[in-house]
């Protein structure tokens, strides 16, 4: 085996991890037998939920995460630095390997199989040795914050349904909303699709329709209560049929790119580890997101009315996790047992991904 397809196993690996609405915010270039080059962008001029470039951040590091576990199945260990001349807008990572006798590491074998589910899980509780497991999963500097039991539970999904009010009516949400979902497709290489999104057929037309124009969407939203249906279906539901919310929280404030992506690979420890615990996991970040809009006084919206509701939703996260939790906050999601999903995001093919190949030593 060359060292050239050993490199690409890891990467045909490493492309499986997660990025907001499949965006994939990654590119490869392999420079030598044992040199990779990761390219990262974000999503910030198309993307209201990336407005800083936290969320592709965050989706690095999960991608340096996977590719260092799927590196150690082969026998080999990462180097990773950040190449600190280039702009935030371009987080760009040199990758050396070198060899290692360590075992392949034991979650490597669900990074394929490691998902999203919108839909409701079962409300058995997480065990003691769930509970443990996904909590040493993230490492030193970091917390999680569990939001379970009945009470906690309505009070995540009021949360989450107001959260869902800002989502639907937020004209730059619209603008996002109408290019992620492939109609008509259980999966989909770039996008969401729609048979994964967690909404009946009957919603599931009606959406379809509303997003033909920001127009309808506002029609229905004002005069036909146009969010009821997919808020109940999307959050209110899901929020209450789960056996926990959770939030990792770092030690400190997270400000530089360098936190997030370390936030990252913090998160997709937790995310495999829920995979390999047998758990359905589901990402439930906007609220967090919106919350760091209000700290850093981002106009993530020229309709004042989302601006006065993120701010009332922060004050509601703040009264459930604490303002130390909130500002510190890495990721924010709901956990539980259930079946996996049938439909789901796909990746884009590694020849896609991977830029320029060089033999140069």
């Amino acid at each position: 085996m060359t060292m050239c397809s050993v490199m690409e196993q890891i990467l045909d690996l490493a492309r499986w991890a997660p990025s907001g609405d499949n965006t994939q915010p990654w590119r490869f270039e392999i420079l030598g037998e044992r040199h990779l080059v990761v390219q990262g962008f974000d999503t910030r001029d198309q993307v209201v939920y990336d407005l800083q470039g936290r969320a592709s951040q965050l989706a690095l590091g999960g991608l340096l995460e996977t590719l260092e576990i799927a590196a150690q199945g082969r026998g080999w260990r990462c180097e990773i630095r950040r190449r600190e001349d280039l702009p935030e807008t371009q987080p760009t990572f040199d990758v050396k390997f070198s060899d290692t006798l360590a075992e392949p590491h034991p979650l490597e074998a669900v990074i394929r199989t490691r998902v999203t589910n919108r839909r409701a899980f079962s409300r058995r509780p997480l065990g003691l040795q769930e509970r443990s497991a996904l909590e040493a999963s993230v490492g030193a500097g970091y917390r999680v914050v569990w939001l379970d039991g009945k009470v906690m539970l309505r009070h995540m999904a009021r949360l989450l349904f107001a959260n869902a009010g800002i989502r639907l009516t937020t004209p730059e949400a619209y603008e996002v909303h109408k290019v992620i979902i492939e109609w008509d497709s259980q999966f989909s290489q770039d996008r969401i699709p729609d048979q994964a999104v967690g909404l009946d057929p009957v919603a599931l037309r009606l959406m379809r329709w509303a997003m033909q124009s920001w127009g309808r969407v506002d029609f229905l939203n004002r005069y036909l209560g146009g969010t009821l249906l997919p808020r109940l279906q999307l959050d209110v539901w899901p929020a209450l049929n789960c056996a926990a919310h959770f939030v990792i929280v770092a030690e400190g404030l997270l400000q530089t790119v360098d936190d997030y992506v370390a936030g990252g690979r913090a998160m997709q420890r937790f995310w495999l580890t829920a995979t390999h615990l047998g758990l359905q996991f589901q990402p439930e970040m906007t609220p967090l997101i919106f919350a760091s809009y209000i700290y850093n006084n981002v106009a993530f919206s020229r309709t004042p009315r989302s601006l006065e509701q993120a701010r009332r939703l922060t004050n509601a996260l703040e009264s459930l996790i604490g303002e130390e939790a909130c500002r510190q906050a890495v990721y924010l999601g709901r956990v539980g047992f259930g079946s996996a999903p049938t439909a789901r995001s796909l990746r884009l093919p590694l020849d896609r991904l991977i830029l320029s190949v060089s033999t140069e030593p």
